[in-house]
């Protein structure tokens, strides 16, 4: 058989996989919910991030570091969530991933570095330095009104309609804000031609 035939690009699998390692997990946690309820649902949410830390380390071999944060939060708030039986806790672990990330973006621009480049652990082909800070700025913006978007939804409304917008309308949010992006990215030396990296914030 051809070599050609056979040419899987290991940037695109990444890609692919890196994608299913932060949503499955949050879409575990939705059919659990929906199926068995609250509890068991946060019992096989903290299962299934584990497993994502180690298909992550063994498959990409790394584990990047909004990974490792959804990882501990997941398993410090849904610890709560199962011994108090209370649901508030799991609801209040996005705020505190996109509060975290906004610190983070922010002070690096504060101090002339954009930290998204090393959050994501990914180049942009091409992308200048000027393109990376704008983009920290970008996403610490949106990371901000996440936060303040996600208390609205935990405090306004039920947690079967909070966790069905955190699942499908957030997720869909966040790709919209990454490809409003990409003009300004290919404005600043992105070159989609060579490599093209969606960013994925929110899924936690």
């Amino acid at each position: 058989m051809s070599d050609d035939v056979i040419n899987v690009d290991p940037k695109k699998e990444n890609k692919g996989l890196g994608f299913a390692l932060d949503f499955g997990p949050l879409l575990v946690f939705f059919l659990a919910y929906k199926f068995i309820g609250i509890i068991a649902g946060t019992a096989a949410f903290m299962a299934a991030i584990l497993v994502a830390v180690v298909i992550s380390k063994w498959k990409m071999g790394k584990i990047s570091p909004m990974l490792w944060l959804s990882a501990v939060l997941v398993m410090g708030f849904g610890a709560l969530t199962i011994y108090f039986n209370d649901p508030r806790f799991i609801q209040i672990k996005p705020t505190i991933i996109y509060t975290g990330f906004a610190v983070i973006l922010g002070v690096g621009l504060l101090r002339g570095k954009a930290m998204l480049k090393y959050l994501l652990q990914a180049a942009y082909e091409g992308l200048s330095d000027e393109g990376w800070l704008k983009l920290s700025r970008n996403w610490a913006i949106f990371f901000v009104a996440m936060a303040v978007l996600n208390e609205a939804m935990r405090l306004t409304l039920t947690f079967d309609l909070w966790l069905t917008l955190k699942v499908w309308g957030i997720t869909i949010l966040s790709f919209i804000f990454a490809i409003a992006n990409v003009p300004m990215l290919m404005r600043h030396g992105l070159d989609l031609g060579k490599d093209e990296e969606t960013e994925k914030a929110a899924s936690k």
